[in-house]
């Protein structure tokens, strides 16, 4: 069994069901899916001083889990697997053994997303570190058979001129690996309108986007990434009931909420998992995904989030069947070949489920 959690004993078989069933991943960043064992080896490489040289107190440091104070504190961590990937080959590294954990849990399509601009401390430019983390999920695809690509972060709280120059990279890169862009970073006082121009240029040229917001703040944030920015998906959401008529709007146009369970009770975006409002979307009628985040910080799989959701709101695995379809229907990738690709999921999962 390949779990981070603690399943009880009785309800291991449903664990194992699910995590036999073909999956998505639309919302993973990697510089926070590290494995430690990776981090440590890469720290005695570059030299990098770690907290403790022991992986169990390693992974308890960096991994969130209940005394996160909010999304700030959170992102703390990403200072230390930062400091290891500063380097092409290690970039390349981490991004072919993501793919390869994936693929351990039946993920098909996983998009993959990072900030160029967090890995020019050892003077990398932008283009050599995403041209590295293309050639890993490259690697991974031709051995483990796992598809998909590469989003890049926008940062909020940087010039929105920084934000213009990893636009105009990954529309140099569209069709070459990259399949999407994104804003990430603190919301409060970051606003995504900042960023506006770096969005009309992805735009123009026909490239996805994706934003963080709806997290740790309102409903206002998830507004400005769809009317400034042209959000084809939201990364959290979970602040969208605030507004029932953006909701309405959000609903209407399909627009995928990719949400990820463990990462919003640990940034405190719900103060606890029965309060997240995922079952109340789910039975508006919300297209929904569910996503790791980061699988080293929050210590989750894919297979653990659909779990945890089977748990906690009484779903069935025929609900399971309709939220994994929901990710497939919402990946960046041509329409008729997704269309294709979910008519065959759909039929497999199908099949599994039955036996």
């Amino acid at each position: 069994m390949n779990t981070q959690q603690i399943v009880p004993e009785g309800e291991k078989g449903i664990w194992e069901k699910i995590h036999s069933l073909p999956k998505t991943d639309l919302h993973c960043h990697l510089d926070g899916s590290l494995r430690v064992s990776t981090l440590m080896e890469l720290a005695e490489n570059y030299n990098v001083k770690l907290p403790s040289n022991d992986a169990a107190q390693l992974r308890k440091y960096l991994t969130c889990e209940d005394h996160c104070e909010s999304l700030p504190d959170y992102l703390t961590r990403f200072d230390l697997t930062l400091s290891v990937l500063q380097k092409p080959e290690a970039l390349e590294r981490v991004a072919y053994e993501l793919a390869e954990d994936a693929s351990k849990e039946n993920i098909r399509w996983l998009e993959v997303r990072y900030s160029p601009i967090l890995h020019l401390e050892e003077g990398m430019r932008t283009m050599d570190n995403l041209e590295a983390v293309i050639r890993g999920l490259q690697r991974a695809e031709k051995d483990f058979g796992i598809r998909g690509g590469v989003i890049v972060c926008g940062m909020r709280q940087v010039e929105p001129e920084v934000s213009v120059h990893l636009a105009e990279l990954s529309v140099a890169y569209k069709n070459r690996g990259v399949i999407g862009f994104d804003l990430a970073g603190p919301e409060e006082n970051y606003p995504a309108k900042d960023h506006e121009q770096a969005f009309r240029l992805v735009l123009k040229n026909n490239i996805n986007v994706t934003i963080h917001a709806g997290e740790a703040y309102g409903a206002e944030s998830i507004h400005q990434a769809v009317h400034y920015c042209g959000a084809h998906r939201i990364g959290h959401g979970t602040r969208l009931a605030e507004d029932g008529d953006l909701m309405n709007y959000i609903n209407d146009h399909r627009i995928c909420l990719e949400v990820c369970l463990t990462s919003n009770m640990q940034t405190k975006s719900v103060k606890k998992l029965s309060n997240h409002p995922f079952k109340f979307y789910r039975d508006f009628g919300l297209r929904l995904s569910i996503n790791t985040d980061n699988r080293l910080i929050s210590n989750t799989t894919v297979t653990d989030e659909l779990f945890l959701a089977y748990k906690t709101f009484n779903l069935s695995l025929t609900d399971i069947k309709d939220i994994i379809i929901d990710g497939f229907k919402s990946t960046f990738m041509h329409h008729r070949e997704r269309q294709l690709l979910v008519r065959s999921i759909a039929q497999e999962l199908d099949e599994i489920i039955r036996l």
